[in-house]
Parts: structure tokens; C-alpha cells; sequence
């Protein structure tokens, strides 16, 4: 068995909207079937007990070592408490090659789960010690090691219940809520717009006490220290008992309370000098721990704390109570977990030390010892929901205090008897107010009510009806993407919108070029949902950005499948068949949002079945008004886009409109056929988003076609009373639309410059020769500049293969280079011709031939 080309689909992809490992694996003879390797099934399940039967997996199915891959990898994932279902082994046209799919939860523990499964399926089949249990800690000391905190993941949780799209920016707590102008950002429980003077009054404990006191908030007496002597000092002056801690501390860290003599205030600030250099001395006020927590202008949740404690059994010592205690699973030694476990650390020894005792003391049965005096979760403590009990007046005060210092999401720290009652009937106070809380003592307290605090600081972020994305419009299709994805964002900025857009060209955003090269895939996608600048996107989807990762946005507004004819790239990756090629390719369709439309070409049998997969509507368009599709479809009042004379429609229902096709240079008048296709998709589109028509017809009429709008689509330019046009088609289809457009061209003669791409087929290469040479008099072959792991001349040799018994074509020749191509066309070219030339590097084809046509005048 061997395991090569790991890939982490990230987005909704051809197996799943889920995120999923993809594998290919390699199986020799002896490993398909499964029968062929006798006791295998069942010394897998002596090492994985939990494994249960392949056969139940795959009923339908001649299993293999793949089979058993695929089913440890998601099985082993399960048993370590990841949230995964789905997997799927399938086989490939080569023989015993295989495609596997896993779900993962967390990328980096899917990708050692494959490992570990293969580990698992080698052992089983040689018979040797595979250790589960090991594995197992494994998978879950690295989950909870990458996966969200319990504060950002409740935030994460409550966004997507409320179908906000989130983005993880980092390995850490920072996230993106929402796409584009419309996202907003957390970072564990702290909003984008929380300003950092904020947070820095919230570390400094000193001038929070300041501020509180001057808005009449009840604080504790106390001062910053800066020696154990200046501590005692402090001391003396506020009042024993008091509590010593650092000044911008947090989690509890280095606090000591309820301090009485100088001897433990001089230790307590030797602890917090550990911490910080800057140390606190506040009077220490008797009462219970809570923690309310407000979230914009609201109290939405509070706790009890309870400081960590054992209770003794008159056997065993204080340590051993501790690790006993310890022992509770959901007891971690972070945040991931509901409790923490007790540190047994210095000011335990001190705490204890106090109550007479030391770590080696066995306490008589029942009695409760107090390990530290604080009562954080971090540190060991318990948490009991009290929400319910908050006085307004004690509700107020904690929101009094989360303003003034000017924190959206805040915890703050009330001592007092109860929250019952006002905290100036009982002395008590607000001892400290936390930017970023921690939110799992409200999320999963040890007793009492769980509290949806996530759904609360969503709510704060995002108004009612608002979910943070914006437009996201994806185009696939063989033929017309490119051109069709810059005409939608033409019609958005038209409109007045700030525009993202991707295509093989490059990166845009509102026309200006970010990024160049084929950037037709997820990453470059996501580039543009990240930017805080777009209102809207546009995407093109190439077929291997989609193997390879997957979709970057969970679903469209509106997806647009040009066409798929007679396919494009077909034998590579696995994509064998025009079929294989629409199932890849309807991906977009079947991840189109509930309240959005799928636009699809109705003359396209392959595409148009496709309908039956959208989750939204559909918008048929083709440009024959009695194509059955398009009457069907219209007489069950749904949307459709036509031409009809000389108009592009748009009806559905009782509802029509026109656009002439007059008035949209793109198709010269509708003589350009794909063109025609390519404008119909697009007002589609448009009309999927809601966009006005009046905004539609100032974008088609505005919308040149020239090599600053859609370079290497079509450009016409004059050469000398010839007519030059410049056109990036490299398959079959896209030469029987561009016969077709130039047919409508008079031209007393035709010249074409054309190369291949050596990732087709041998037939494909030579289909475009075939067509071309039945409208061509005259064809220039030349070497494409990449030839894509074919040897020097093979693919110049299939297109003039595929010129032979060429019904027009008298004259074909052969030259090194493009520029070379092109400058040889050009010097026999006559007033009145026309030359086709299909370019290969876009950019500098087309400055060079703009160059010569400059050079010309």
C-alpha cells in the first residue's frame, strides 16, 4: 500500500461540503480484495475493537486495504472525540489505485489520523503490536492543542448558527466573522472594536479604580507597592486584611487574599513580583467571588466562584486529595476543558500553611480545605450560574463598568454577602474588570444553568437580520469564464460597488490589479473575503483550484456555468469524461445559497440537468427563445434570458424586459455568437443579485471589449486595413465559437497563429487544427512556450495531424517561438485579411501586438 498526494479540501468540494483529507492510494494485487488477505478483518478489530465490520461501511462495495484505510482514519478520529461522519473510498480508472476521503474537524488532526490508520492497516496485516491507546492520546492531545479555546469556539459556534461565515486568520483565537466590507474580528472574547486604550485601563488594575471610583462605582481602598517594605506600608495605611497582586495581572495569577500579617505580605509580594513587576495592595473584602459578565450594554450572564478546595477523608493526605480531584476529566491543564485542574503550587503551600496544615496532612473526614484564596477557573476553581439572582442595581453597577473603561465584552469581579442585594447596602465592591474573559465558567459551570454567551456577543456584533457576508457571485464553465466573470463585476462596480474579482489573469479589487498569474482558485478567493475594501466578489472557479482544495465560501448568491461541450484538461486528476468533468464543475450549483440562483446554459444538455441539483432557483438562458428548456422553464414561471430580435430578454411570470443587443459593444451588434452567450449569463447574474436594470444597461453599453477589460477575449484591432484579433481559446470549443464569430467577419482571406497546450489529449490537440482548417486559409503553427511534459515539437506535430485533408487551409507552416509567429503572420498580412491570433502568454502577446499595430499607423 502506498499513500502519495495528500490533499486538505477546506471548503465544499466534489465528495462533500465538508472538510475532508483526500488520499491516493496505491494498492498492489495482493491487497484488492480483502479476501486475499485471510484473518486481516479481524486482526484489524483485535487492535480496534471499536472498528466494527467494513462490511457494514460498504455493503455494495469489493473491499480493499483502501477500504480499511478509509474507515480507521475516520473511526480512530471518532473514538478520539472529533466530530466527523463522513468518509469515501473510491476507485480510480487506473487499476488498483484508489481515492479516499476523510472528514477532519481540525486539519492537522485528520492529517495524523491517515497517518496513524495506515500505521493500524500495516500492523493488522503483519501481524504486529499496534498501540491504540497511545494513538488515541495522540489524536486528542493535538486537537485540543489546535482547535478553538472554549470562549472563541462557543463565538465561532453562535456565528454559524446564525449563518455568519467564520474564518480561523491564525493558530490561535483570531477569527474572522463575515466576508469583505460586512466582517468583523475576534480574538478569544474580545471584539475588533474594542480600542486598546481600553484594554490597557483594563490591565492597569490602578487606574481602573480611579476611573470606577469617579463614576461612583463601589471599589476597594488600595495602591500600587513597589517593595515588600512599600507593601506592609500599604498595608498598615488601607487596613488589614488586604490582598496582594499584580497590577496588569490576570487568570488569578500571583494573587494572595485575605492577608493579615507582614510576614505572608512580604511573601504574597515576592509571589506576584514573579508575574509582574508591578504589584497592588487593595483592602481585601469578605464575601462571596462572582463574576458578571456584560456584553455591550447588557449583564447576560453571572457566576459564583467557588476558590479550589478538597474535602478530606481522614485516609488520605492533602497531595493525594489534590490528585484525586485532579483525576476528573473534566479537569485540563488549560482552557479547553470545563475546569482546571488545582495547581499545587506555592500559594497552595501558603493557603494550607494557614489553615495549620501542609501537602502531607491528612485532614479528618469532611473537613473543606481551601487550596488558594482567589477562586479563578484558571486556578483551579468551580463556578455556579447565579444570572438569575442579579440585582439591577448590581447589574447596573457592572455595566457602569464595562463603560467606563470602554470594553464591548467585559468580565468584572464583584466581592459581596450576595448579588441579591445592592453592593452598597453590604460593603461590598467591584475588585477588577477583565478584558477578553473567559467565558466557560458561563458556557459550562460546574453547577447551575448553562448561559449562550457566545449567541450574546454575536448579537452584540451583528444586528438583527445581518449574517456579515456580502455578494459572492462563482462562474465556471469550459469556455467564456473569464470574460463572463469581468462583465458581472462590471455590472456590480456599475452599480456602485466596490468589487473583488479573480480570474486567470490576476487578482482585482474596484479594477486595480493586486496579484497576477492564474489566480482562478480558492486561495486567491479567499484573499478577496478577506478584504475589508469589498462589497462584492466575483470568481472565477477552475476545475483544479476545486481538486485541489475546494471551495473558499461555504455557498454563492449565484453560480454561473458557462458551458461544458465537449470538456476541456479531460484525462488528468482522474477527470476522464465530460461527465466526470460536469460532476467537478456542478460543485458551485450544488453550494448555491438557499435564496440564490444557479444561472445555467439551457443548451448545454450536460448543464442544464445540473438544475436539479441547486438548493436555490435557476435562470436558464440560452439564446434560441423556443428552446424546450427555455419554454418549460418559463411557463413554470421561472426565470429565463433569451434573445429575440436583436434583444436580449429577460421574463419570468408576467415580467419582461429588453436590452438591445445594439447597444452592447461586446457582441458587435449580436454578431459574435459566444459573446452573445457570455452577456446573457451575465444579466443573469445581475438579476439573481437584484441589481437595477438601469445599472445592467449603462454596464453593457460601457463594457468594451478591448485587452483593458477582457485581454485576450476577442480583441479586434486594424492592422493596416487588416482586421488583427487576439484570442486566448486553446480547445475545441472555443475554436467552434470563434469559426463561428469570425464566419459573420467578411475577409477576402484568413490567416490563424495558433500552439497547443500539451496537458490535453492527443485528440483534443488535434480537434482544433481540424476545425480551424476548415475556415482558414493559411495556418501558422508555433511551440507554446510551456509544453506541459510533452517533448520538443510533439504538440506542433498533432496540430498538423489534425490539418490533414483540411477542406480550406492551403498553406501551413511552422515557426519557433510566438513573437517569431506572430511577426511572421504579420508581414504577409494584406488589406482586407483577417488574422486569428491565439495567444499564449496573454499579457505579452498582446502588448506586442499592440506594439506592432502602433508601430503600423
Amino acid at each position: 500500500m502506498e499513500i502519495s498526494r495528500i490533499r486538505a479540501l477546506r471548503g465544499p468540494n466534489l465528495w462533500t461540503r465538508r472538510t475532508a483529507i483526500e488520499a491516493i492510494v496505491t494498492l498492489s494485487e495482493g491487497e484488492r480484495p480483502l479476501a486475499g488477505m485471510p484473518g486481516f478483518e479481524d486482526r484489524l478489530r483485535e487492535r480496534f475493537p471499536e472498528l466494527g465490520f467494513l462490511r457494514a461501511t460498504h455493503k455494495s462495495d469489493t473491499l480493499t486495504l483502501a477500504h480499511a484505510l478509509e474507515v480507521a482514519a475516520i473511526c480512530l478520529q471518532a473514538q478520539a472525540g472529533c466530530p466527523v461522519t463522513f468518509s469515501r473510498t473510491a476507485k480510480t480508472v487506473q487499476p488498483g489505485v484508489f481515492q479516499i476521503v476523510v472528514e477532519y474537524s481540525e486539519e492537522a488532526v485528520g492529517r495524523l489520523a491517515l497517518q496513524l490508520a495506515e500505521q493500524l492497516c500495516l500492523a493488522a496485516r503483519a501481524d504486529t503490536s499496534f498501540d491504540l491507546q497511545e494513538a488515541l492520546r495522540r489524536l486528542r492531545d493535538l486537537d485540543e492543542e489546535v482547535r478553538l479555546g472554549p470562549s472563541t469556539g462557543a463565538i465561532v459556534e453562535a456565528a454559524i448558527n446564525r449563518s455568519i461565515p467564520c474564518r480561523r486568520l491564525t493558530g490561535g483565537s483570531l477569527v474572522q466573522m463575515g466576508w469583505g466590507s460586512k466582517q468583523r474580528r475576534i480574538q478569544a472574547a474580545e471584539v475588533d472594536r474594542t480600542s486598546a486604550i481600553a484594554e490597557a485601563i483594563a490591565q492597569d488594575k490602578a487606574l481602573t479604580k480611579k476611573l470606577l471610583r469617579a463614576a461612583g462605582v463601589p471599589v476597594p481602598e488600595g495602591r500600587p507597592v513597589h517593595s515588600a517594605d512599600d507593601a506592609w506600608t500599604a498595608a498598615q495605611e488601607i487596613g488589614l486584611p488586604v490582598v496582594v497582586k499584580p497590577l496588569d495581572g490576570n487568570q488569578g495569577k500571583g494573587v494572595t487574599v485575605n492577608l493579615r500579617g507582614e510576614a505572608e505580605i512580604r511573601r504574597a509580594f515576592e509571589v506576584a513580583q514573579g508575574f509582574r513587576d508591578d504589584i497592588l495592595v487593595e483592602r481585601y473584602l469578605p464575601g462571596g467571588d462572582y463574576r458578571l459578565l456584560v456584553v455591550g450594554n447588557k449583564l447576560v450572564a453571572a457566576a459564583r466562584r467557588e476558590p479550589p478546595n478538597v474535602r478530606g477523608d481522614g485516609i488520605h493526605s492533602v497531595r493525594e486529595l489534590v490528585q484525586q480531584v485532579n483525576a476528573d476529566p473534566r479537569r485540563g491543564e488549560g482552557h479547553a476543558t470545563s475546569l482546571t485542574k488545582i495547581r499545587f503550587d506555592e500559594i497552595a503551600l501558603s493557603t494550607l500553611e494557614k489553615q495549620g496544615l501542609h501537602a502531607e496532612s491528612i485532614p479528618e473526614k469532611g473537613r473543606r480545605i481551601v487550596l488558594r484564596n482567589n477562586a479563578n477557573l484558571s486556578t483551579g476553581g468551580t463556578a455556579t450560574d447565579v444570572t438569575g439572582d442579579v440585582h439591577p442595581e448590581v447589574a447596573a453597577r457592572a455595566v457602569e463598568a464595562a463603560q467606563m473603561v470602554g470594553l464591548d465584552i467585559c468580565g468584572v469581579d464583584v466581592v459581596c454577602d450576595s448579588v441579591l442585594r445592592p453592593l452598597e447596602e453590604q460593603g461590598g465592591g467591584i475588585v477588577e474588570v477583565n478584558a477578553a474573559p473567559g467565558l466557560r465558567m458561563h458556557l459550562s459551570p460546574s453547577f447551575g444553568k448553562a448561559r449562550d454567551v457566545g449567541k450574546a456577543v454575536i448579537d452584540h456584533m451583528f444586528a438583527p437580520g445581518e449574517n456579515g457576508r456580502i455578494p459572492v457571485v462563482a462562474v465556471t464553465g469550459t469556455n467564456g469564464k473569464t470574460t463572463t466573470v469581468r462583465l458581472i463585476t462590471h455590472l456590480l462596480r456599475t452599480s456602485g460597488l466596490s468589487v473583488g474579482m479573480t480570474n486567470t489573469d490576476g487578482v482585482y479589487v474596484n479594477a486595480v490589479q493586486v496579484d497576477s498569474g492564474d489566480c482562478s482558485g480558492p486561495r486567491s478567493a479567499r484573499n478577496i473575503l478577506l478584504n475589508p475594501t469589498v462589497d462584492a466578489a466575483v470568481f472565477e472557479t477552475a476545475r483544479g483550484g476545486l481538486l485541489r482544495e475546494g471551495l473558499a465560501f461555504d455557498h454563492a448568491d449565484v453560480a454561473v456555468v458557462t458551458n461544458i461541450g465537449v470538456g476541456d484538461h479531460l484525462g488528468l486528476n482522474f477527470i476522464t469524461t465530460v461527465d466526470d468533468l460536469a460532476v467537478l464543475k456542478r460543485v458551485i450549483v450544488r453550494n448555491v445559497a438557499k435564496n440564490g440562483y444557479a444561472v445555467l446554459n439551457a443548451a448545454d444538455p450536460i448543464v442544464a440537468v445540473m438544475a436539479t441539483q441547486c438548493p436555490g432557483k435557476v435562470i436558464f438562458f440560452a439564446a434560441d427563445p423556443e428552446h424546450p428548456v427555455i419554454t418549460s422553464h418559463k411557463t413554470q414561471g421561472g426565470r429565463v434570458v433569451y434573445v429575440h430580435n436583436g434583444d436580449v430578454v429577460a421574463m419570468e411570470g408576467a415580467f419582461e424586459t429588453r436590452l438591445p443587443l445594439a447597444g452592447v459593444p461586446l457582441t458587435r451588434n449580436g454578431t459574435i455568437g459566444f459573446q452573445v452567450e457570455n452577456v446573457m449569463a451575465s444579466v443573469a447574474a445581475a438579476w439573481g443579485l437584484g441589481l437595477s436594470w438601469n445599472a445592467i444597461r449603462q454596464g453593457l453599453a460601457s463594457f468594451q471589449s478591448d485587452t483593458g477589460n477582457a485581454p485576450g477575449r476577442f480583441n479586434v484591432m486594424d492592422y493596416q486595413g487588416a482586421t488583427l484579433i487576439a484570442d486566448y481559446g486553446h480547445n475545441p470549443d472555443a475554436m467552434q465559437a470563434l469559426v463561428a464569430a469570425i464566419e459573420n467577419m467578411p475577409a477576402r482571406r484568413r490567416k490563424v497563429v495558433i500552439s497547443g497546450a500539451g496537458d490535453r489529449r492527443d485528440d483534443d490537440i488535434r480537434a482544433q487544427t481540424r476545425i480551424l482548417g476548415a475556415a482558414f486559409d493559411e495556418v501558422i503553427l508555433y511551440q507554446d512556450a510551456c509544453q506541459r511534459g510533452r517533448e520538443d515539437g510533439e504538440v506542433v506535430q498533432l496540430l498538423r495531424e489534425g490539418l490533414q485533408d483540411a477542406p480550406r487551409t492551403q498553406v501551413v507552416e511552422t515557426i519557433q517561438g510566438e513573437f517569431a509567429a506572430i511577426d511572421h503572420a504579420l508581414a504577409s498580412l494584406q488589406p482586407g485579411e483577417l488574422c486569428l491570433v491565439l495567444i499564449d502568454q496573454v499579457e505579452e502577446s498582446l502588448a506586442y501586438l499592440q506594439q506592432r499595430v502602433a508601430a503600423a499607423r
